[in-house]
């Protein structure tokens, strides 16, 4: 498999992830250093393990569940060992009981690994996510 294969294998496997809510999985396609940029925070969030601890608040406090995820008109540029993966998503939410559904635009980077062991020699695991919202009203090209 190529490496852009491998990168198109690699979001499809995160998206899965998330749209089943699969915690470990999920935060398991991400770099320990990924940082994290949402429109709908104040703040960057600037490693996996403050993203995790927020999605662990979300579904403590406001019941965060992810209820489908799909991703449409997926496209890769490689550039050495980083790889930039841009797609449309459609997400469906229920957050303090209510159903959300959002289309938003997302550009993850993802970086080729190098290991010491088989398994996780050549792996592309996700090292920046940006979530734009979709533009809505713009003239059609």
């Amino acid at each position: 498999m190529n490496d852009q294969d491998q990168v198109l294998k690699a979001a499809a496997e995160l998206v899965a992830a998330f749209a089943r809510n699969d915690r470990d999985a999920y935060f398991g396609a991400f770099t320990a250093d990924a940082s994290f940029v949402f429109y709908t925070l104040e703040q960057p969030l600037l490693s996996r393990d403050a993203y995790q601890a927020l999605w662990e608040r979300w579904r403590s406090e406001d019941g965060f569940e992810v209820l489908s995820c799909t991703s449409s008109n997926a496209f890769v540029s490689l550039q050495g060992d980083v790889a930039i993966f841009i797609h449309d998503v459609a997400t469906e939410l229920r957050m303090q009981g209510e159903r959300h559904v959002s289309q938003e635009r997302e550009t993850i980077l993802f970086r080729k690994q190098e290991s010491r062991t088989q398994e996780q020699q050549g792996r592309w695991l996700a090292c920046h996510e940006h979530l734009s919202a979709m533009p809505e009203g713009l003239p059609s090209p």
